[in-house]
């Protein structure tokens, strides 16, 4: 029977990259550990290791002490060997945030983008900008996702609509590809602070949860079998047009706050809240923050009661188990808010989920985006390592 030449490419290719992964997972490790946890022989291993040395994907990483013998190398990955950008697109505001290969941020930018009509030169400017501070070229960045609000076509990959960012349009990818490069995604912002919840918050270790997204605009990120859940269109998620008893249907789906959901949480309906039970703050964050220290039960239940219509309906619908609670509001009202909201849906929910606040440090948004471009850049430089 023939052999098959391709198989030890294969095979050397495979061990490559699940080296690469320990090593970020776990690392550093020395050559027997490695060996040990990969199932290859103190030789093979240390093929292995030369060879990513060699791709300059590699490097020792210091000495671990023995017995009576000469202490072993430590090695891990390069961090320098790639970059990734991560972006947070607003009207007001881009949010650019620079990483290494082994998920370390080495710098974080915001600037205004005011007067900045093109958004293509809008954004290559930022990053031109992060790049600077963080002392690393352009060309060193593998992968750049971009978190905006609109609703992403998952089948182009283009913003099919945007209510706040009109200059997001068909056409922009494709430009912002030409600009920086072929690994550039557009993402719905929600879709990746689910993603940072699954690596880095309250959803580690869970496949199947949503995100509820409280805060200017409603919005839903849901995780299925570990993967996100886009809907044909990209239109999952947006919660905001979730239709609720009492409030009146929209007459024009092009305005985002006609949404009877909307209507019901919205920054607007929220103020309105706080005012009646006599609760200050500058924004609605800030008065459920306000309500939060003081106690103020009758508030915060109420905003829960409103909340707990749309997790309901959730729910029910795809019965996720866990329900993170995110956005301004819900991350003002914390482990507090998601309390009274998961006591507020158990009432007209016959399955019960589980309602936590979000885990993520610092910028959630930015924070998925990071998530979602290592793993681009990751697949392109540890799959292509023979």
């Amino acid at each position: 029977m023939a052999r098959n030449p391709g198989t030890p490419r294969l095979l050397r290719r495979l061990n490559d990259r699940t080296a690469l992964e320990l090593l970020l997972a776990d690392g550093p490790l020395t050559r027997a550990e490695l060996g040990e946890r990969t199932g290859l022989s103190k030789v093979t291993a240390g093929q292995l290791l030369s060879r990513l040395e060699e791709r300059g994907l590699v490097e020792v990483a210091g000495e671990r002490a023995g017995g009576r013998g000469p202490h072993a190398a430590l090695y891990g990955v390069v961090p320098s060997s790639a970059y990734v950008a991560g972006l947070e697109v607003l009207p007001d505001s881009i949010t650019v945030g620079v990483a290494d290969i082994t998920g370390k941020i080495v710098v974080e930018v915001t600037v205004d983008p005011s007067g900045g009509k093109d958004p293509v030169r809008t954004v290559h400017n930022a990053v031109q900008r992060a790049c600077a501070s963080a002392r690393v070229s352009l060309s060193q960045l593998r992968a750049f996702v971009i978190g905006t609000r609109g609703v992403v076509d998952p089948r182009t990959g283009d913003v099919r609509f945007s209510y706040d960012l009109p200059s997001w349009h068909v056409g922009v990818l494709a430009s912002l590809r030409q600009t920086l490069g072929g690994s550039v995604t557009i993402e719905n912002d929600v879709n990746l602070v689910a993603l940072a919840e699954h690596r880095h918050g309250a959803a580690v270790g869970y496949d199947d949860f949503t995100v509820v997204w409280a805060g200017i605009g409603q919005g839903l990120g849901v995780m299925l079998g570990g993967r996100l859940h886009r809907g044909i269109t990209g239109g999952a998620g947006e919660i905001g047009w979730l239709p609720v008893p009492g409030e009146p249907l929209p007459a024009d789906v092009t305005q985002p706050q006609s949404g009877s959901f909307q209507r019901l949480v919205g920054n607007e309906a929220l103020a309105g809240l706080a005012a009646a039970h006599g609760v200050g703050g500058l924004s609605v964050a800030d008065q459920v923050r306000t309500a939060v220290v003081k106690g103020d039960d009758a508030y915060l239940n109420e905003v829960a009661a409103r909340l707990g219509v749309g997790v309901a309906a959730v729910a029910v619908v795809l019965d996720p188990g866990l329900i993170v609670l995110s956005g301004d509001i819900g991350r003002a009202g914390g482990d507090e808010l998601a309390a009274k909201v998961e006591k507020a849906v158990a009432r007209v929910c016959p399955s019960e989920p589980r309602v936590v606040a979000s885990r993520v440090a610092g910028n959630p948004v930015l924070r998925g985006a990071l998530v979602a471009a290592l793993e681009q850049a990751r697949e392109q430089v540890f799959s292509d390592t023979v």
